[in-house]
């Protein structure tokens, strides 16, 4: 089984929804670790059901609509999606777990972390409004902080 995917979602034609693929396009210019793959998912997410089968970590990269200021970055579990309104998220997010359940009833269960970043506005635009595209950074940062965490968690396990 393979390390880490990170899978950036959205529409890059419908101006913030397009963030996640975003922020992959920026990640490609970042050091990153041999053992992470990088992935613009685009507005497909059931296609990337193989990720979730391949990988024991997935971290997703999307906006989320649940109601709080433009801008807002969101790091959240599948499990705690079902705390927000079902209306007030993105389409995607929402495909995200199906995908996670279709992988556990394949019998694999990857941690799965998604940042999610409220949008400003979703219309049709190829560019992001400047609030999100200034929240980029932030999310890379984020991203950044937990793929440190996993790396003190594997070598701790390596010298336990």
């Amino acid at each position: 089984m393979k390390d880490t995917v990170i899978i950036g979602i959205g529409n890059i034609l419908l101006q913030d929804d397009g963030v996640g693929v975003h922020v992959i396009t920026q990640l490609e210019n970042e050091k990153l670790p041999s053992t992470i793959e990088l992935v613009d998912g685009g507005t497909s997410t059931l296609d990337t059901l193989g990720y979730f089968l391949d990988y024991k970590k997935v971290i997703v990269v999307d906006c989320l609509r649940a109601g709080l200021e433009p801008g807002t970055i969101y790091k959240i579990k599948p499990e705690d999606i079902k705390n927000y309104q079902k209306e007030n998220l993105s389409i995607h997010d929402v495909q995200i777990l199906d995908v996670v359940k279709m992988a556990n009833m394949l019998g694999q269960y990857p941690e799965v972390v998604i940042f999610g970043i409220e949008p400003k506005n979703i219309a049709v635009n190829l560019t992001m409004t400047d609030l999100i595209s200034s929240k980029i950074p932030e999310v890379i940062a984020n991203i950044q902080k937990e793929l440190l965490l996993d790396a003190e968690v594997a070598l701790g396990e390596k010298y336990a």
